[in-house]
C-alpha cells in the first residue's frame, strides 16, 4: 500500500470513528468489543478516572491510543506541549491542565471529524490554554525550536514515513526538548502475512517498528537518551477472538507472534546546543 494510501485509509477510519462518538456510538474499529467506549485489549482502561472525570465523555470516548502518555511524560508548569495525532483531543486537554495557564497546548491532526469533535470537547472543558492545529505529523506547522515536549498516543506507527515524523519532532523541540510517546512496537522478526494480521488487531491499521529500528530512526534523526519501556505486551489470547474473525488459527501462529507485540513508551531527548551556556540549556 503506497503512502497516499496508507493516509486516507487512516483519515477514513478516524473520521468514522470521531462521526460515531460525536452521534453517540463508539470509536470502536473493529479491534474487539467496546468497553467504556474503547477497544479492548487495546484502547480500554488507560485513564483512570481522576485524570477523566473533569472531561467530557466524548473526549474520553474518542481515546483510540495504546497508552496514557499523559500521564508517564515529565510535564512542567508554563510548557509547550505537542500531541501527534490528537483526535478527539483527550491528552492535549489533560496536558493543557499539567502545564497550567502559563503553558500552552498543541493538538495536531489531518482529520477534519476529530477536529470539530476536539475543539467540542475543547470548549465543553473550558480550558483556554489548548490549540488544536489542522497538519500532517510529516509536516508539523509549527516553528523550529518552539515546543519543550512532544507526545502522541500510537499515532507514529499509522506513518508511511517515520523518518520524516522524526525529523520533524526533533526540528520542532526547542534544545533539551523531550519526546514521551507510546506506540506500538514489534519485538524481534515476525512472518510478513502474520504480521500484517496482528498490526490490522493492534490498530485497525498499522505499520509499527520493530524497537531497534525504533532506536535507530530516533538516532538517525538526532535524538539522544532514547529509552523503550513496554507497558503492555499482547498475548496470543488477546487476539485469538479477532484472529478466528479472519480465518487465522490462533494456536498455529501462537509460537511466532507471543510477547512480540506491545505497547510501549518511548522517551528521548534532542540535546543541548553546542556552545549554550544559559540557564535553559546548561544544568
Amino acid at each position: 500500500m503506497s503512502a497516499s494510501n496508507i493516509k486516507e485509509v487512516v483519515k477514513e477510519k478516524y473520521g468514522q470513528a470521531a462521526l460515531r462518538v460525536s452521534t453517540g456510538g463508539s470509536s470502536c474499529c473493529g479491534a474487539g468489543p467496546a468497553l467504556d467506549g474503547g477497544c479492548d485489549p487495546i484502547t480500554s482502561n488507560l485513564y483512570d478516572s481522576g485524570q477523566t472525570t473533569q472531561l467530557p465523555q466524548e473526549a474520553v470516548q474518542a481515546s483510540l491510543g495504546c497508552g496514557n502518555p499523559t500521564a508517564l511524560a515529565n510535564l512542567n508548569l508554563g510548557e509547550t506541549v505537542l500531541d501527534l495525532g490528537s483526535g478527539g483531543g483527550i491528552d492535549v486537554l489533560l496536558s493543557a491542565r499539567r502545564v497550567g495557564p502559563t503553558g500552552k497546548a498543541y493538538g495536531l491532526d489531518m482529520t477534519d471529524e476529530m477536529l470539530a469533535l476536539a475543539r467540542e470537547n475543547q470548549r465543553k472543558s473550558g480550558v483556554q490554554n489548548v490549540e488544536f492545529l489542522k497538519g500532517e505529523i510529516e509536516q508539523i506547522p509549527l516553528p523550529d525550536n518552539s515546543v519543550d515536549v512532544i507526545i502522541s498516543n500510537c499515532v507514529i506507527n499509522l506513518s508511511a514515513d517515520k523518518d520524516k515524523v522524526f525529523r520533524e519532532a526533533f526540528r520542532v523541540l526547542k534544545p533539551s526538548g523531550r519526546l514521551a510517546v507510546s506506540d506500538v512496537v514489534v519485538r524481534g522478526d515476525v512472518p510478513a502475512q502474520v504480521r500484517r494480521s496482528m498490526e490490522l488487531w493492534v490498530g485497525c491499521i498499522a505499520g509499527a517498528l520493530k524497537d531497534s529500528d525504533y532506536t535507530a530512526k530516533l538516532a538517525g534523526a538526532g535524538f539522544d537518551a532514547i529509552e523503550i519501556e513496554p507497558t503492555r505486551v499482547y498475548s496470543i489470547d488477546d487476539a485469538r477472538q479477532f484472529l478466528a474473525g479472519e480465518g487465522i488459527d490462533a494456536d498455529a501462529i501462537a509460537s511466532q507472534v507471543e510477547g512480540k507485540f506491545m505497547s510501549a513508551f518511548i522517551r528521548a531527548v534532542k540535546p543541548s546546543e553546542k556552545g549554550c551556556c544559559g540557564p535553559a540549556c546548561c544544568s
